[in-house]
C-alpha cells in the first residue's frame, strides 16, 4: 500500500486546529522513567515538513513499542489524539489510538527533509490554501525515495468552522459562568493544573473512618468512566462530607480540578496509572446529556479459571446465584466492630461454583430467591477452602446486569444449567460451606476416589438412608458449662466433676454421639453424628432422650426404631485417623437435613444425560 505523509499536520495540531487522522512518520522513540508505574514513551514524529518531539504514547499503546511494531522510520495513522497544555505553556500531544501503516523495514528511511517545529512559527505553512496544488516531487534521503501514492491532505489553516469535534475537546460552563474544556480521562496526568472531565460514576464506596497516631479522619472513593478509560477518585474529611450526599451511583457529572497522583494498585483494580484526590477547588456538576457514556466496564474471568488465579488477585466475575446463605454477624478484631456477612454461591457456563462473600449493607439487602445473575467488578481471590471471592469496599456488585454476558448466562441456566451437578472450587478440599451442599457424590464414588486419604479432611454431600443406629454409648453425661462438652465423673455424692474445668457441679447435661449406618443404591458407610445431627435424625433432643433412657427403656427403644429407614441429605467430613496403630477412615456428619427432592431430581436427570452420552 502506498502512503504519503500529511504535510503541515504538526503545525496545524500545535496551533489548535482540528486534524483528522494525520499520517506521520516516527523518527525516534524514547522511554521515560515513571517510578513504579508502567513506562511512558516519548515519540519524535515527522509530517515531512516539521518534526516534533512533544508526542506521548498513551500507556494502552505501550505494546506497539515493546513489540517493535512502532519503531523509528515506520509510518502510522493517528486516529485519535489529545493536546494538553502544561503549566509552563508547552503543549504535549497524547496519542490515544493509531495504526501502523508501514513498518520500518518497508519504508527504508526518513521521508523528506523536515525541520524541528518551533512554537509560533508559520513559515512552513501557506497563509491560504492553493487552488490546485502540484504533486510533490519525491525527495531523497539516505539514498531512498519516499513512497509515491495518493496525496495525503496538506494543512493550510482552513477556516475554523470547517473542523469537526472528534478530537477537539468540548467545553462546559462552570458554576461561575466561565468556559472549561472537557478532556478525556485517559489524558489526565499530574502535570495538568486545570481540567474538567465528564464521567459516569460506576462505583461508590461507603464513608470509612480511620484513627491512628497521626489523628482521625474519614474518606470515600468513587470510580469514574468515560469513553477513553476509567479512574478512581477519593474525597477526604470535609470533601467527603460535601460530596458524598451529592454524588449518586451510575449518574454522570462534570468533575473539575483535583490533585492527580500515581495510583496505589494495592487498593484498586482500576486500569489507570493515576488517581484523583478531591480538594477545596474541586467542583462536581450534574450532566444530563451524556447517555452515550459507558456504564460499568467488566473483564470477566471464568469461574473455572479462578482455580489457577493467584491469591489476592482482583478479578471481575459473573454467575448465577445457585444458592445463598443467611446473614451472619462477625466481630472485626481490629476495631471490635460488628459487621454483616453473607455467602452466595455463583455458577457459570463452566459448570464450576464459587463462594463469594458479601459484607455490610450489600449482605443485608441481598435477595437471591429468584436466582439472579450477579456481576462483580473487583472481587479479591482468596485461597480459603480452595478458591473463594470476597467483595471489597471498592467492588461493584450489579444484579441482573443489562449485558450480553448476562443474557447468555440466563438463557443457558434456564435451559440446561440448572440441571447440571456443579462442582465447587471453594470447599472441595477445605472447610464445609455452611448452608450449601456441593461436591455431590454417591458413597461408592467417595470411597473409590479415596476421599479423606490426604493431609487435610475432605467434604462431600450425599443422599443416604439410615439403615442402623447403635444405641450403646450413644450419649454421655457432659459438663454443664456453656463452652465445655467434656465428660463428667460421677462423684457418687450428688456432684459431678469436670477435669477440664477443674470444678464439681450438682448437675450435668446430656450430649449425643450417635453412630449410624447410612446406605445408598451402591454402598454403605458408618457415620458419627454429634449433638445437632443426632437430635435431628432421632427427632428428639438429648435431654428428653436421657430422661427417657432412665425412666422408660421401651419408649427409648421405639425412638431408635422409628428413626430407621429415613432418607436425608448428609454433609460428610472424611479423614484418615490412626487409633491403636490401626488406620481407618472416619466419617462425621457435619450437617443433616431433609432431602430437597426438586434439586435431587435435577441431579439425577443430569447424571442420566451424562451417562447416556457416554453410552
Amino acid at each position: 500500500m502506498s502512503v504519503r505523509l500529511s504535510e503541515g499536520a504538526i503545525a496545524a495540531i500545535m496551533q489548535g486546529e482540528y486534524v483528522s487522522k494525520p499520517v506521520l512518520q516516527v523518527i525516534n522513540t524514547r522511554a521515560i522513567a515513571t517510578g513504579n508505574g508502567p513506562p511512558r514513551y516519548r515519540v519524535l514524529m515527522s509530517d515531512g515538513v516539521n518534526t516534533l518531539s512533544s508526542f506521548m504514547l498513551a500507556t494502552q499503546l505501550n505494546s506497539l513499542v515493546e513489540e517493535e511494531r512502532l519503531s523509528a522510520q515506520c509510518i502510522c495513522q493517528v486516529n485519535r489524539f489529545i493536546v494538553n497544555s502544561l503549566k509552563d505553556g508547552r503543549r504535549v500531544v497524547i496519542l490515544m489510538d493509531l495504526n501502523v501503516l508501514k513498518t520500518a523495514d518497508k519504508v527504508g528511511g526518513n521521508i523528506g527533509n523536515p525541520v524541528p517545529y518551533n512554537e509560533g512559527q508559520g513559515q512552513q505553512r501557506s497563509s491560504a490554501p492553493a487552488a490546485n496544488p502540484a504533486p510533490s516531487k519525491p525527495q531523497q534521503q539516505n539514498g531512498n525515495l519516499s513512497v509515491a501514492g495518493p496525496a495525503a491532505p496538506k494543512y493550510h489553516a482552513p477556516p475554523s468552522n470547517q473542523f469537526g469535534k472528534v478530537s477537539a475537546p468540548s467545553s462546559v460552563k462552570t458554576p461561575g459562568g466561565s468556559q472549561a474544556k472537557v478532556v478525556p480521562i485517559a489524558s489526565l496526568n499530574p502535570y495538568q493544573s486545570k481540567w474538567t472531565i465528564c464521567a459516569r460514576v460506576t462505583q461508590k464506596g461507603q464513608i470509612r473512618t480511620w484513627s491512628n497516631s497521626r489523628g482521625e479522619g474519614k474518606l470515600f472513593s468513587i470510580e469514574l468512566v468515560d469513553e477513553s478509560g476509567e479512574i478512581r477518585a477519593t474525597a477526604f474529611n470535609d470533601q467527603a462530607d460535601k460530596f458524598f450526599p451529592l454524588i449518586e451511583l451510575n449518574k454522570v457529572y462534570y468533575f473539575t480540578k483535583g490533585n492527580l497522583k500515581t495510583a496505589n494498585k494495592q487498593y484498586t483494580a482500576v486500569k489507570n496509572d493515576y488517581e484523583i484526590t478531591f480538594t477545596n477547588e474541586t467542583s462536581v456538576v450534574p450532566c444530563d446529556d451524556a447517555q452515550h457514556l459507558p456504564s460499568v466496564q467488566f473483564e470477566f474471568v471464568s469461574i473455572a479459571d479462578l482455580e489457577n488465579t493467584p491469591k489476592d488477585s482482583i478479578v471481575d466475575v459473573i454467575g448465577i446465584c445457585k444458592s445463598y446463605e443467611d446473614v451472619t454477624k462477625i466481630t472485626v478484631k481490629a476495631n471490635n466492630r460488628e459487621v454483616s456477612k453473607r455467602n452466595v454461591h455463583l455458577m457459570d457456563i463452566s459448570g464450576k461454583l464459587v463462594t463469594a462473600t458479601l459484607w455490610g449493607n450489600e449482605a443485608e439487602q441481598f435477595d437471591g430467591s429468584r436466582q439472579p445473575v450477579i456481576a462483580i467488578k473487583g472481587a479479591r481471590v482468596s485461597d480459603f477452602g480452595g478458591r473463594s471471592l470476597s467483595v471489597l469496599s471498592s467492588s461493584t456488585v450489579v444484579i441482573n446486569p443489562d449485558s450480553p454476558e448476562a443474557f447468555k448466562l440466563r438463557g443457558w441456566f434456564d435451559s440446561e444449567g440448572q440441571l447440571l451437578e456443579c462442582a465447587s472450587i471453594s470447599d472441595v478440599r477445605g472447610g464445609p460451606a455452611s448452608g450449601v451442599n456441593t461436591n455431590w457424590k454417591t458413597l461408592f464414588e467417595a470411597k473409590s476416589e479415596n476421599l479423606g486419604q490426604g493431609d487435610k479432611a475432605d467434604y462431600f454431600s450425599c443422599v443416604g438412608t439410615v439403615v442402623h443406629l447403635r444405641k450403646e454409648n450413644c450419649m454421655y453425661q457432659a459438663c454443664p458449662s456453656q463452652d465445655c462438652n467434656k465428660k463428667v465423673i460421677d462423684q457418687q455424692n450428688g456432684l459431678y466433676r469436670c477435669e477440664k474445668c477443674d470444678r464439681e457441679f450438682p448437675n450435668f447435661k446430656y450430649r449425643m454421639m450417635l453412630l449410624v449406618t447410612i446406605a445408598d443404591c451402591l454402598e454403605y458407610q458408618w457415620v458419627t453424628c454429634f449433638q445437632e445431627s443426632a437430635e435431628f435424625i432421632l427427632g428428639q433432643n438429648a435431654a428428653f432422650l436421657g430422661e427417657l433412657k432412665e425412666k422408660n427403656e421401651q419408649a427409648f427403644e421405639e425412638v431408635f426404631q422409628n428413626a430407621n429407614f429415613n432418607t436425608y441429605e448428609f454433609r460428610i467430613r472424611v479423614k484418615l485417623e490412626t487409633y491403636n496403630d490401626e488406620s481407618r477412615i472416619k466419617a462425621t456428619a457435619v450437617d443433616v437435613k431433609p432431602v430437597n427432592y426438586r434439586e435431587y431430581s435435577k441431579r439425577l436427570i443430569a447424571s442420566i444425560r451424562r451417562n447416556a452420552q457416554l453410552g
